[in-house]
């Protein structure tokens, strides 16, 4: 793709965009939200013209194409809302609209399974064809997708954030498929905000940044800082904010609580105007300790103190009326009403607070949302625009905002980063420190390790159900959680 540009009423998306693939290679495609990614592969996909530009495929140029002559050149995006019909089965998917036929025009059903097998055997992946797809997992919808492109014959596959609604072992399976595509001399374009896929799969990357093409690299010889230093136009010292102020006295403490999950004698203690990083890998109890001081779970044994006072929390309503907030690890389940408007979202909590009676105060709930709006640079439209329709970090600040006007004393933090971008990223790195400046204590769960070593004041290490370390800021490396997240107690004794 060479010089493309492309403009929405007068705004830039695309300015003299260029990048080239090599056959056989993964070529991540990174940037921030608005960087101009997604309009980049509409226009190689056909589905939009680009102003200006023109695109060299198989030796060809070309000024546009439409989305059926894409496909016939051999192009094919996966987008991450999966183009499948629920209803119909794996064969009747990876054919749909293209179905064999016989010389009477009946069509081949036996030889569609046949050459579904084969397309799916091809990466290694078993699955009944004749199961329709809604009742698949997630991941093994995604391999049908790869399949469909696959028949079309297709030489180049975009796979845009794949790895977004995939689990670790999931995640390991699209890897493997991957590197059999490119074996077999298929050019993947991987788009994705998670660094360290990028580091693990691509042989090249392309920074996209304000519509604009910011450098193409190869992996090898880049590291994370040059990457994330051109991603937000900062150097990586800069992405974390460092405490200014000391931590202050102690505002949340456990002492030996356990639960009927996994939870076993946990002590920890959280001190004003601190972040306390909490690691450890999944199933590690991490999330099970923010929900029992979020009083979600019941506590078989143990207490914890709010400033030095024993409470007892018999559901999250009782935490919330003692300042504790949970930002929970799925925000669109968990955290957020996404068929609601941002307004109602962000004064959920405080609605007594801002009622007379039945009666709500609309001019104080509008006060209250530009207010979130300036505090955390909310991006949005209107406050009337549900929020399904705002973008992953700013549905994050939508869900922050909604905690802030409770004024907590203590956050929990489950995976705050989660499916946000590198830019939405650093803003929520400032926000926390901001926070704590202003003397609230932060309990951050994560599971991206440069997060926990660039934020965290100390660091806390969890393995089956227990905290097996703790470690200063200062002496804290990704060696060193690792080893105690993987060897437990026995490390810790």
């Amino acid at each position: 793709m060479n010089n493309i540009s492309k403009s929405f009423s007068g705004v830039k998306a695309l300015v003299d965009v260029s990048i080239s693939c090599k056959k056989g290679s993964v070529h991540a495609l990174v940037g921030e939200n608005g960087a101009g990614k997604s309009t980049l592969i509409k226009i190689l996909s056909g589905a939009q013209r680009p102003d200006k530009g023109t695109i060299c495929f198989k030796g060809k140029n070309y000024e546009s194409f439409s989305t059926r002559e894409a496909l016939s050149f051999g192009i094919s995006v996966i987008y991450q809302e999966l183009a499948l019909v629920s209803e119909m089965n794996v064969v009747e998917n990876i054919f749909l609209g293209r179905e064999i036929r016989m010389t009477v025009g009946i069509i081949d059903s036996a030889r569609m399974r046949q050459e579904a097998n084969k397309l799916l055997e091809q990466m290694g992946i078993k699955i009944n064809v004749n199961r329709e797809v809604g009742e698949l997992s997630v991941a093994y919808q995604q391999m049908v997708e790869i399949s469909k492109a696959l028949s079309r014959n297709a030489d180049l596959i975009v796979m845009d954030e794949p790895s977004a609604i995939l689990a670790g072992h999931e995640l390991e399976q699209l890897f493997r498929i991957i590197q059999s595509l490119k074996d077999n001399g298929v050019t993947i374009i991987y788009i994705s905000h998670r660094l360290e896929e990028v580091f693990r799969i691509a042989d090249e990357v392309t920074v996209l940044k304000d519509g604009q093409h910011v450098v193409t690299r190869s992996i090898e010889g880049l590291s994370r800082a040059e990457l994330v230093s051109a991603m937000v136009g900062r150097k990586l010292e800069e992405v974390f904010p460092q405490s200014a102020n000391k931590a202050g006295e102690c505002v949340l403490e456990a002492h030996g609580i356990s639960t009927d999950t996994i939870l076993q004698k946990v002590n920890l203690k959280l001190h004003r105007g601190e972040i306390v990083g909490l690691a450890g890998m999944v199933g590690s109890g991490r999330t099970e300790l923010a929900r029992a001081l979020f009083g979600a779970d019941k506590l078989i044994s143990g207490e914890i103190k709010l400033m030095g006072e024993r409470v007892e929390f018999s559901s999250p309503a009782d935490a919330i009326r003692k300042k504790i907030s949970l930002v929970p690890e799925d925000r669109k389940q968990q955290g957020l009403f996404t068929a609601l408007p941002i307004k109602n979202n962000i004064t959920l909590p405080i609605l007594k607070k801002i009622s007379n009676w039945f009666l709500l105060n609309r001019k104080m709930e509008s006060a209250l949302v530009e207010s979130s709006k300036k505090q955390l640079s909310i991006s949005m439209a209107s406050e009337h625009l549900d929020v399904q329709f705002l973008s992953g970090g700013n549905q994050q600040k939508v869900v922050l905002a909604k905690w802030l006007h409770t004024k907590p004393e203590v956050i929990i933090m489950d995976e705050p980063t989660r499916g946000v971008d590198v830019g939405a990223k650093f803003e929520i790195y400032q926000l926390m420190r901001r926070l704590t400046e202003e003397g609230i204590a932060i309990l951050m769960i994560s599971s991206e390790l440069p997060e926990i070593l660039g934020l965290s004041d100390r660091i806390l290490v969890m393995s089956e159900g227990r905290i097996v370390a703790e470690l200063e800021h200062a002496e804290a490396s990704e060696e060193k959680i690792i080893e105690y997240a993987t060897m437990g107690e026995s490390k810790a004794a």
